[in-house]
């Protein structure tokens, strides 16, 4: 589980890595190579992993534990940017107490046609014990999405958000009629004017997000501005909040920059475990706060000995308990806000 840099998620999580796809603007599959060690080595390890053909007859593989290197540290990509099912990463959600925004696979494809409906539903099944969490979900194989729906395996949550990737207006995405799936487009890297794309009221994704091709290649595509308002007239015509990547800056300049996210991406939630330990009920008017924004209440038994919270009161039920007892009001550091 890592913090991310991508710009509209909070976290990513690689429960899968290595793609069949072969793009050749891929990010991922460049950094794969820094992080791999010698892969033809880590292959004649036969006793650290085990491998399955998948539904396309690929070769895929399977890590229970971290493979490790001679130095005895753990190889992130043992397999380059061939398919790997890292099971021992199905633990790290659990980690994070705060609800994130969530993204899954950003270093694969986790609805590749090589992928077996048996990872994917590991991974679904995960992410629904963890439903404080948004999942965003990003594919260049849509047609999946539609495969799992109608065998009743894709998760109809309000948390989980289903992603298509194009580059071109005339490539195909994922929609789904309204209010029974969340659903996104990523126009990254954008190469070519997508005008209106065909959006109507029925088909208008729910969010829009675009970036331009990043990286050193000699036929890297440079976005025209005019690319970019197209997309940005199509969005507010249709309400759709739109992200634009960092990479647009120096198309569209800073101050022009769009950064929407849907509402409930914007809006955080905690778990239970969390939820308890950050919060607490008035024991006068039963108001429930944060408990940084209560005032503790304490007592010992005699001197020299530590004091023990028993309670917390809400600062207005501390103020009128300190009246009514006719006690002097301490001053508090709130009270100097």
């Amino acid at each position: 589980m890592n913090k991310s840099k991508i710009e509209w998620c909070d976290h990513t999580w690689n429960p899968i890595t290595g793609c069949n796809h072969g793009c050749h603007y891929c990010y991922a599959r460049t950094m794969t190579a820094r992080f791999s060690g010698d892969v033809r080595l880590n292959k004649m390890c036969k006793a650290d992993y085990s491998t399955q053909t998948g539904p396309d007859e690929s070769t895929l593989y399977i890590l229970d534990k971290p493979m490790l290197s001679e130095t005895g540290h753990p190889l992130v990509y043992p397999f380059g940017f061939e398919p790997t099912f890292h099971r021992y990463r199905m633990d790290t959600i659990g980690k994070l107490k705060m609800g994130n925004n969530i993204f899954v696979g950003a270093m694969a494809d986790v609805f590749g046609e090589w992928v077996p409906d048996q990872w994917i539903e590991e991974i679904f099944t995960v992410c629904l014990e963890h439903d404080e969490h948004n999942y965003l979900f990003l594919t260049k194989n849509p047609e999946r999405y539609m495969k799992l729906a109608n065998a009743g395996k894709l998760p109809q949550q309000n948390n989980f958000w289903y992603g298509t990737t194009v580059t071109r207006p005339d490539q195909e995405y994922a929609w789904f009629e309204s209010g029974t799936y969340n659903w996104f487009l990523s126009i990254e890297p954008i190469l070519e004017d997508f005008g209106k794309f065909g959006a109507t009221v029925k088909t208008a994704p729910p969010w829009i997000i675009v970036g331009a091709q990043t990286g050193r290649s000699k036929n890297k595509v440079i976005p025209e501005l005019e690319w970019i308002k197209n997309l940005v007239l199509t969005a507010d015509t249709f309400g759709i909040p739109i992200f634009m990547k960092d990479s647009l800056i120096p198309i569209v300049g800073e101050k022009n920059m769009r950064r929407d996210f849907p509402k409930q991406l914007l809006e955080k939630t905690i778990s239970e475990k969390m939820q308890n330990k950050l919060y607490e009920a008035c024991s006068e008017c039963g108001k429930v706060l944060r408990k940084n924004q209560m005032v503790a209440l304490m007592a010992r038994s005699k001197r020299g000995t530590p004091a023990k919270q028993y309670a917390y009161l809400c600062r207005a039920c501390f103020e009128n308990s300190c009246k009514n007892m006719g006690v002097e009001l301490p001053k508090l550091d709130y009270m100097e806000d």
